[in-house]
């Protein structure tokens, strides 16, 4: 299981590495950020699985970070803390209400306390199934509600992305090394979107809880751009997960049930893309099943065309 991320957004140095120091010591993983320019980067690049806002900063106010993060699909279900010296009711009820923070902690603070509290809502976000154990990724009830309010709006491009390959290689080299991979998806995933969509509050990465997929949601213009992203640096960069005998030939060999010898290729990407010129979708059930259907067409495209990796896409695609 990958660490929990944390992202400390405080200009005081010493209380920042407090938080750090401590933090760290407890087995998470922590980023800091003394600005909210920073911090937002941060978000878009890696989201944290929990943000601790202080609100006075110099360049912005930290309701606005927490604005921005409710506004973005990406980021809207990461649970925010406020740790501040602003405590009267005003700041209170913007940070409650208007942002929508879980806790409203003024300073100064007892850190045990806010470790039990940031402890806690990391556990409820678990129970509630939000995030995919080894990513952090949002999974399960929020990839679904990210498609219901596509069937309700125009103009958006949603991906399906399926590793190939990835359940023999995890049987020929363990799940951690399978795990690494996930997470080196993802990280391509997270990059594609803030280098192709930034300052945009539209794109969605997530993770199904079961198998090596992935789903993005976008913009017609946009997902072409992030899958292409995806698709070249994932060609490039995933033989750096098999050793030099397996890189150098290609391929995999395997024992099959019936004890043939098989070559397997290395693991590659099969990507599906929908548009909303692809529906009307009346489900999600019937969204996610067409995904499926473009994605495994671009796997048969991709053994006919002799490549590894491969995009398709919808019938409405221009």
């Amino acid at each position: 299981m990958s660490k929990e991320r944390i992202l400390v957004v405080e200009d005081q140095p010493d209380i920042s590495n407090l938080l750090k120091i401590y933090f760290t010591s407890r087995g998470y993983e922590v980023f800091t950020a003394m600005r909210g320019s920073h911090a937002l980067e941060i978000c878009s690049k890696t989201p944290p699985n929990l943000a601790l806002l202080d609100v006075n900063l110099p360049d912005m106010e930290g309701y606005e970070i927490g604005r921005v993060l409710r506004a973005n699909p990406r980021t809207r279900h990461i649970p925010i803390i406020f740790l501040t010296a602003r405590g009267e009711r005003r700041d209170r009820l913007i940070g409650l209400g208007e942002v929508q923070a879980q806790y409203y902690i003024v300073k100064p603070f007892d850190i045990e306390e806010v470790h039990t509290i940031v402890k806690n809502q990391l556990d409820e976000a678990r129970r509630k199934n939000q995030l995919h154990p080894v990513t952090n990724l949002p999974t399960a009830e929020l990839i679904n509600e990210q498609l219901r309010n596509l069937l309700t709006t125009q103009g958006w491009a949603m991906a399906q992305i399926h590793i190939n390959g990835f359940e023999t290689f995890t049987q020929s080299y363990g799940s951690v090394v399978g795990e690494d991979v996930l997470k080196f998806t993802a990280l391509l995933l997270n990059e594609g979107v803030s280098e192709v969509g930034i300052g945009n509050s539209d794109e969605f990465v997530g993770q199904m809880v079961v198998g090596p997929d992935f789903v993005v949601t976008s913009t017609p213009e946009r997902i072409k751009l992030i899958c292409e992203h995806l698709l070249n640096r994932f060609d490039e960069e995933i033989g750096l997960h098999y050793n030099f005998r397996h890189r150098k030939q290609g391929f995999l060999e395997i024992t099959d049930e019936n004890g043939t010898m098989r070559q397997v290729p290395l693991m590659s990407l099969a990507i599906g893309v929908l548009t909303s010129q692809d529906g009307p979708f009346y489900d999600i059930r019937e969204l996610s099943e067409t995904a499926a259907e473009t994605r495994q067409r671009a796997t048969h495209q991709a053994r006919e065309q002799g490549r590894k990796s491969w995009i398709a896409y919808g019938r409405g695609h221009a």
